[in-house]
């Protein structure tokens, strides 16, 4: 049977891999942005026809969206990945108009990479939207080399490419060669903060002065500071349209 998106809701047995999905996908210091958890329910209750599973036999991908309202220019882009997912709701909520699908996530699998499965997923993103009547499908885009250039600015990185004058990037290159092309950067698209405690749980290292440190995982630095007790990371991503 070929690969198919289906619907989240229609796919319970599903739920507990998925979360072992996305729980390998992304560092865990990704999963305490305290911007993200006031829209986390609300979010799955108003577009949760945007979520879906990929289903390739027994394997799966997660991938979910948000509808946003943007007037195509770089100027009225949301800061990053939390600020589309609060306009998103707020949005919903003030009753605007979306025209636009926001993706906000593909996970698959560490061994499944390099399958061809992540393309069948943003492509059936893509159908999900001219369905919903949402004319652009944007991304912020977390690229997945950047962790082995953590020092270099996202602006910089963002330009890089190989010398067949392909993204040097992986995941960007994915989204390059279906069609997307690069927006902006987005170098706050997430801002996550914690105590030492809590940093030096989420990265294994320990953390004994403050100042700058190069983390597992992370596309930046994140900055210590003992005195306040006070950790911050900001995740850059980048933005891609590819409709």
């Amino acid at each position: 049977m070929s690969p198919r998106l289906v619907p989240v809701g229609s796919t319970p047995e599903y739920d507990d891999e998925a979360a072992v999905v996305l729980s390998e996908g992304w560092p865990e210091f990704i999963f305490h942005d305290a911007g993200v958890s006031p829209y986390v329910e609300r979010r799955a209750e108003y577009f949760a026809d945007l979520d879906f599973y990929l289903l390739d036999g027994d394997r799966l991908v997660g991938c979910w969206a948000v509808p946003v309202g943007w007037d195509g220019t770089v100027y009225d882009l949301p800061s990053g990945y939390t600020d589309a997912l609060a306009r998103s709701v707020e949005g919903h909520e003030a009753g605007v108009v979306p025209d636009t699908l926001v993706v906000m996530a593909a996970a698959i699998r560490s061994g499944e990479r390099g399958r061809g499965l992540a393309g069948i997923a943003l492509t059936g993103l893509r159908s999900a939207a001219a369905e919903a009547g949402l004319a652009r499908v944007i991304a912020p885009v977390r690229p997945t080399l950047k962790s082995s250039y953590p020092l270099t600015p996202i602006e910089t990185f963002m330009t890089w490419t190989r010398p067949d004058g392909a993204p040097l990037d992986p995941w960007v290159r994915t989204h390059v060669r279906l069609g997307a092309t690069v927006l902006a950067a987005a170098p706050r698209s997430q801002t996550i903060t914690g105590s030492v405690a809590d940093w030096e749980s989420w990265t294994g290292l320990a953390l004994p002065s403050s100042g700058r440190y190069v983390i597992p995982g992370g596309l930046s630095t994140l900055e210590i500071d003992r005195e306040t007790d006070t950790g911050t990371y900001h995740e850059p991503n980048i933005w891609m349209r590819h409709v």
